[in-house]
């Protein structure tokens, strides 16, 4: 079986110059033509699940898992099931574990999906680390083998975090972080699935991961160049940090090339940092003093995929953000711009993805395969503010983007590329990042998305 292409192929945090004035294929009407009207209501494309309460934990099978109560149930390795080996592919080193695992039930989306991306929220001490797994279940019965969605471990001491290249079943693949149905186009679509969790410690001791939350976005955004322009919402801005990834080129190359490829790590600081929390000054310590803004370099570090040789990992960058105290991440989509206004309103920033040519976002002045922002905000006319890290300085980080061009080119699944070629289209995927007891108004924006 040939091996899918991963997905830094198409999302990469580099900035691409685009091509100036190239003769592109019509597309049809220019984004955003016409009148605005209100954004569309068909079925739903978008199904989120997430298991992180006591009665989650118990639905499932355990095998050597057990609830360690409190105010965030999380479930931790009780009695170990095992020992394993894992070799670990980016060290060479086989290492010995004891772990624990646990099943979830099958979720029957409310969307046939032609993708579905998992993420978690743990905390794995020194000598721990978890494997997340999926299986789904296609319309026409058949089933995909066991998937792994991600190798995840908060430090970089014990494993290298990775995701898994090369895994298929012929009709489905694995793109870094993203189960995508090879061939959308033939009808082939995945009705249900189930995740599984390993839990690994050093074998003999009390240690444990402890995860509060796992689960899946599935969707099914059909194929467009174009998305409708719709009608503004109330006006609000969210005071967020600001970084730059570009004050960090040359910074820590190991990581990606240094932090002209931040944009993910830089714009989840933001995020993360929007609700007070981030590393210690005991954590930054290894980081060079002469550098500014450490925190990014740290960001960096602990989100970077050594498969992927990235920082962009969806997931990665949500399990980092809940690594910190009392803080909650997802990956998902959102059907629509109104979506992303309601979660803003609510005091929300979100951190987008979007490629896009250079020309096609005024004032954005690059054009990108992919590049992550953390929206904060919507002018009274509508526009998006976004804290955009391919800025120069912090200072020039808050940009106002037209509301148009911002919604097509974050909505889109098909776009050309500065060749004329057609290339894909993040869809809506946004990082949601929130803290234990979010405000009334926050947890009614989440659960309208089928988050709680």
């Amino acid at each position: 079986m040939s091996t899918p292409a991963s997905r830094r192929t198409v999302l990469t945090a580099a900035l691409a110059a685009a091509v100036g004035g190239s003769a592109l294929p019509s597309a049809g009407p220019a984004a955003g033509a016409g009148v605005p009207v209100p954004a569309a209501r068909p079925g739903p494309l978008v199904d989120n699940r997430f298991w992180n309460t006591g009665a989650d934990w118990r639905s499932g099978a355990g095998e050597g898992t057990r609830t360690a109560a409190g105010g965030r149930p999380a479930l931790v390795v009780g009695a170990p099931a095992g020992r394993t080996r894992y070799p670990d592919p980016h060290t060479g080193r086989t290492t010995v574990w004891e772990y624990a695992r646990w099943t979830s039930p099958v979720h029957r989306t409310r969307v046939a999906a032609t993708e579905v991306i998992a993420s978690w929220n743990a905390r794995t001490p020194a000598g721990t680390w978890l494997q997340t797994e999926l299986s789904g279940t296609y319309d026409d019965g058949g089933t995909t083998p066991w998937f792994v969605m991600g190798r995840w471990a908060a430090g970089d001491a014990d494993i290298r975090r990775t995701s898994v290249d090369g895994q298929t079943d012929g009709r489905s693949s694995v793109r870094t972080d993203t189960l995508a149905v090879d061939d959308p186009a033939s009808g082939l679509r995945l009705v249900s699935y189930r995740l599984r969790l390993t839990l690994h410690r050093r074998p003999g001791t009390a240690l444990t991961p402890s995860v509060w939350r796992v689960g899946a976005m599935a969707s099914d955004i059909p194929d467009r160049f174009t998305v409708p322009a719709s009608a503004p919402r109330a006006a609000r801005e969210l005071a967020v940090p600001r970084y730059s990834q570009n004050t960090h080129i040359g910074r820590y190359p190991e990581y990606d090339n240094g932090g002209e490829a931040w944009c993910s790590p830089a714009s989840s600081q933001m995020a993360l940092e929007y609700w007070g929390r981030g590393p210690t000054p005991e954590e930054l310590a290894w980081v060079d003093p002469d550098f500014t803004d450490p925190q990014v370099c740290h960001a960096a570090r602990h989100t970077y995929d050594h498969q992927y040789e990235g920082c962009g990992n969806w997931p990665f960058n949500a399990a980092y953000a809940a690594s910190y105290r009392d803080m909650n991440a997802v990956v998902t989509r959102l059907e629509s711009l109104d979506r992303l206004e309601s979660l803003v309103e609510a005091g929300i920033p979100a951190v987008t993805s979007q490629s896009f040519l250079k020309g096609e976002l005024a004032g954005a002045g690059y054009g990108t395969s992919g590049h992550l922002m953390a929206v904060i905000g919507f002018t009274p006319g509508g526009d998006v503010i976004a804290n955009d890290p391919a800025a120069p300085t912090n200072e020039a980080v808050r940009r106002v983007y037209r509301r148009a061009e911002w919604e097509n080119i974050w909505l889109r699944t098909k776009r050309y590329d500065a060749s004329g070629r057609v290339a894909s289209g993040t869809g809506g995927v946004c990082y949601l990042f929130w803290p234990e007891r979010p405000t009334a108004a926050q947890r009614k924006a989440l659960a309208a998305l089928g988050i709680d």
